[in-house]
Formats: C-alpha cells, sequence, structure tokens
C-alpha cells in the first residue's frame, strides 16, 4: 500500500481543531619536536555518530507489508534506533507496544520517538510510548496558516501537549516544513511558535531539507534558539532541484547540504537525536537508499 504523506497527515487530523554520541574532543599535542614552535596546542578531534536513527516513512512502500522483515533489514543496515510514524494500524503497525519494543530489543535497536496525531487518544499514546521508554512524541504537520494568530494558536495547542507528555514521562516535539519558513505578515511563522511556546514543555525536531527549501540556514536557526532543537531529520536537498520539492530529497552525500557543519553545531546546542529521512530515490528502491544513507552516517565526520 503506498501512502502520500500530505494526505495521509491530513487525513490523521493532526492539530485539526538517545542518542549516544560521540563528543567532540579536543587532544592535546606537545609540539616539542617542532624546530619552529615548542608550543602544546589544542588541536579538533573529529568524531564520528555511535548511534542514529531512520525515520521509518522513508521506507513506506515496502514497512506496512512486512513490519518486522524491514525491521530487520534495518538493523543490518547499521541503523540502532527508529522513529516510527502513525499508520492505519497505530504507532506499532499491529504489535503491541511492549511487542514492538521486544522485537526491537532483539535487533539491537530502539525506539525514540514517533510521528502521530495527538487530537486524538492523546492519553493513551503517551502511557504506552512512556512505558517502553520512547523519548517524544511528534506532531508532523500542522500546514501553512492563513493569519499569525493562528499560528499563536497552534502554539497554544503545542503547549498542552507538551504539559500532557511531561505528566506523562515524555517529551513533545513539532517537526518543520518549509511553510514555516515563509513569511506572513511580516514575521516567519516558526519564530512565532518557538517564542510562544514554553520550552519546558516543547522541544521542535529540525527538519535540516525543509529549512533549507524554506530558504533559510540551518545553522543560524539551532544558534538562534538553542536547545531548542533537540531531534533531527537528516536529509539531502538535490544540487539541482526541481519545481516539486518532493522529487528533490536524494541519496545523502549526493546533494547540497554540508551535514559535517550542520549537526557540529546542532550537537553543540543540545541536538540529542539524529534521524535519517528520504522522500524520494532517484538511484534506486527506498531499501537501496536507506542502506547508501546508513553507509554515509557511519562515515560522517562531525
Amino acid at each position: 500500500m503506498k501512502y502520500d504523506r500530505r494526505k495521509f497527515l491530513q487525513l490523521g487530523g493532526y492539530l485539526a481543531a538517545g542518542l549516544a554520541v560521540a563528543p567532540i574532543a579536543c587532544k592535546l599535542i606537545n609540539k616539542k619536536d617542532d624546530p619552529v614552535n615548542n608550543d602544546t596546542v589544542a588541536v579538533e578531534e573529529t568524531k564520528t555518530l555511535e548511534a542514529f536513527g531512520l525515520q521509518l516513512y522513508t521506507l513506506r512502500q515496502d514497512f506496512p507489508k512486512d513490519p518486522k522483515g524491514v525491521l530487520k533489514q534495518v538493523a543490518d543496515m547499521g541503523y540502532k534506533q527508529v522513529e516510527s510514524f502513525e499508520g492505519p494500524k497505530g504507532m506499532f503497525w499491529g504489535m503491541t507496544n511492549t511487542e514492538f519494543k521486544s522485537y526491537l530489543d532483539g535487533l539491537g535497536m530502539t525506539i525514540v520517538a514517533s510521528h502521530c496525531n495527538l487530537s486524538q487518544n492523546a492519553e493513551k499514546k503517551i502511557e504506552e510510548a512512556a512505558a517502553i521508554g520512547m523519548k517524544y512524541l511528534i506532531s508532523p504537520w500542522v500546514g501553512p496558516q492563513k493569519t499569525l494568530d493562528d499560528f499563536k494558536k497552534i502554539a497554544d495547542t503545542f503547549n498542552k501537549y507538551g504539559e500532557l507528555c511531561k505528566k506523562g514521562g515524555l517529551r513533545f516535539a513539532y517537526h518543520n516544513h518549509d511553510y514555516s519558513f515563509k513569511m506572513l505578515e511580516g514575521q516567519l511563522p516558526q519564530d512565532v511558535m518557538m517564542q510562544n511556546t514554553d520550552a519546558a514543555l516543547v522541544d521542535y525536531e529540525m527538519d535540516i531539507y525543509w529549512v533549507v527549501t524554506g530558504g533559510q540556514d540551518p545553522v543560524e536557526w539551532i544558534k538562534k534558539y538553542p536547545n531548542r532543537f533537540t531531534l533531527c531529520h537528516i536529509k539531502d536537498r538535490s544540487k539541482n532541484p526541481v519545481t516539486d520539492n518532493g522529487k528533490n530529497s536524494c541519496d545523502l552525500g549526493t546533494g547540497s547540504i554540508d551535514f559535517s557543519k550542520v549537526l557540529k553545531v546542532a550537537m553543540d546546542n543540545g541536538m540529542k537525536y539524529f534521524i535519517v529521512e528520504q522522500e524520494f530515490y532517484p538511484n534506486g528502491t527506498p531499501l537501496e537508499a536507506a542502506k547508501t544513507d546508513a553507509d554515509y552516517m557511519k562515515k560522517l565526520k562531525i
């Protein structure tokens, strides 16, 4: 079964009414053998990510047909974490929350978050997520709005979701698209949402691709709002973009985004979870793309 993301999210009624990371280290090098300089200096040593995740929407064509089989393949690719999304059979795809966790445990993976619709059955979803150690429930879409007041109302709703999640033992976050980075009444809606949500209750998942697509610099946004962007979607953008942004997602490392630069700043400003996502596959199947992306992430120097 093939899902159309925008229709899926809209039909879901969204707002209708751990990473283990090797830290950046400074290595002290003694220059006593240097004929010019005998000083000791600090030299930055790059590291790779010890763990990274996959947003299962990347495999939306294959995953609903055989969740367990696809998860096994994802684990074999080297992913240690998954971020789910809410489909016709829920966040756990026909399994109970504990069955889903147990199966992932056996594969050496964890589920850190899921995109879902908290306007329906929020308490149950929060309880099930917290029971298996998930860290986040995430709103993936609110859509373009007509006024800034509409975005302020959305921020109020986010605060309510954040309060519910906090009481339940996990966090709430919002995942951006490009529409929140387009001017509306002289302001950027992303600013309005971030400034009208309580940092103690609401985090943000930066989709780096959509920030760039919106004409903005992800590094500047991370610096502007330190410790607010605690998760991200690592999704590359074609060097030769076409008008249809649905076709500009590409294999990691083949596009225009400097992830080494972005993720270094992100880790210095509170980013905890790094989730790969790809929505268009110019060089093969979704599973082949996920494997290519995993290989890229293993080698990425930060």
